[in-house]
């Protein structure tokens, strides 16, 4: 009865470790306001080829930024919010058509190295805001991330001038939650078949949510440092899994 409810490369047993591992990624998240949804997107990777994965992993990221917007909505910065998502729709259309121009190898080998870009390299940062800087903002990273996938790394920059740390997590999780139910509505309108794959997105949606929740008690007593090294050596090792399976 499972298996009818899932996509036809997907068994149960995988199912369940994304379920899970849709949790574990958002209490990262939530935790430290950004880095669940490049593992989330790495680990996808290893699972889902390139056009599926994209679609897969805007809609989970979707209810786990929603869920995190949610707890935060009291310390949401709402003019930063409203301009990023104006500058989000054509920024998606643009990059949706990019992507299905792609070869799938290339697809994959380009969300590797930007999982290793975000990682590794320092993100600049943002010395304008206002309107125009936000819907900018909102365009350039919603197209790159329907190339790429996680782009959080690059909209946080965005946020990281306001000044309580409650309002950038609440905020960035709302930008997010707009950049990816718009790449979502991108790809389903160039033509990605989403049913199939609902209820499994559905379950880690609320796993998603539930790892915010527990995720949330731990953003300032979780020590930083030590879980940094060991996330940036996980990632990387993803991403080179990637670059592999792509090329053989």
């Amino acid at each position: 009865m499972l298996s009818g409810l899932l996509p036809a490369d997907i068994g149960p047993l995988l199912a369940l470790g994304l379920v899970a591992f849709s949790f574990v990624t958002s209490a990262i998240t939530a935790s430290f306001g950004i880095g669940g949804g490049i593992i989330m997107l790495a680990g996808l990777g290893l699972v889902f080829p390139p056009a599926v994965l994209l679609p897969v992993h805007g809609l989970v990221q979707f209810g786990s930024n929603l869920g995190r917007a949610i707890v935060l909505r009291a310390h949401l910065h709402w003019p930063t919010i409203l301009w990023f998502a104006l500058g989000a729709v054509p920024g998606s259309l643009l990059g949706g058509y990019v992507a299905l121009a792609l070869p799938e190898r290339l697809f994959a080998v380009l969300i590797a190295v930007f999982i290793l870009y975000a990682t590794w390299v320092p993100q600049p940062g943002v010395k304008t805001k206002g309107p125009l800087a936000n819907f900018l903002g909102g365009l350039v990273t919603s197209a790159i991330g329907m190339l790429v996938g996680a782009t959080g790394p690059l909209v946080a920059i965005f946020v990281k001038w306001l000044p309580d740390r409650r309002s950038l997590v609440g905020t960035h999780a709302a930008l997010m939650t707009f950049s990816h139910v718009f790449r979502v509505v991108a790809f389903t309108l160039l033509g990605f078949a989403l049913a199939e794959y609902l209820p499994l997105v559905g379950a880690m949606m609320v796993t998603g949510f539930l790892g915010t929740l527990t995720g949330s008690r731990f953003l300032d007593t979780m020590p930083e440092s030590r879980f940094r090294a060991g996330f940036n050596i996980m990632l990387t090792l993803l991403a080179l899994e990637i670059v592999r399976r792509a090329i053989w």
